[in-house]
């Protein structure tokens, strides 16, 4: 030890790290398990009923309920293609268009053209790290292909059905969202 005074200072500095680690795990853990326990939830024919507003509004719920807690209802005249902006727990900017259809799945499908708006708007203008179409209803085939093309997530009934219900946030069942901007406390 006297001839390595360091040692011990850097053994407390490891250990204090990986308490303060360990704690800030704990505090996300905790943090996730009272937004789950808030039980925000809605059923398909709640989201049905409502106005395309209120539909904007009820996603950038479901946005907080899952731990984003700067999500914003942005959708209006001028929006730029974006309804919902939030950003993750874990750094990742989500940029959300959302399209209500009043008679849910027999509604007529969201197409390309919508799409075409958010590719052209959300990385370049809106710096989105994941864009999303959100929809009660369905898509059309050629949508489907071009949000494939283009790293587009889409959000279809199915889906809106299994994140309304509170089982999952919504990163946890969309394939190939990117990889978190800050570090998991898993990593």
């Amino acid at each position: 030890m006297a001839a390595h005074p360091w040692v011990p200072v850097v053994l407390v500095l490891l250990i204090g790290g990986a308490v303060a680690a360990w704690m800030v795990q704990r505090r996300r853990a905790a943090q996730w398990e009272r937004v789950r326990s808030q039980g925000l939830r809605y059923a398909l024919t709640q989201l049905d009923v409502l106005h395309h507003r209120q539909f904007e509004h009820a996603v950038r719920d479901l946005m907080r309920r899952d731990g984003c807690v700067d999500a914003v209802q942005v959708g209006g005249a001028g929006d730029n293609g974006a309804d919902v902006k939030a950003t993750d727990p874990y750094g990742r900017l989500w940029v959300i268009q959302c399209k209500h259809r009043r008679a849910g799945l027999a509604g007529s499908p969201v197409g390309t053209p919508d799409l075409h708006v958010l590719n052209g708007t959300g990385r370049p203008v809106h710096k989105g790290d994941v864009v999303v179409l959100v929809t009660n209803g369905r898509f059309s085939k050629p949508a489907l292909e071009f949000a494939r093309s283009q790293r587009l997530h889409l959000v279809d009934r199915a889906v809106l059905a299994q994140w309304a219900s509170g089982s999952r946030p919504l990163w946890e069942l969309l394939r190939a969202v990117p990889p978190p901007r800050r570090p998991t406390p898993l990593s």
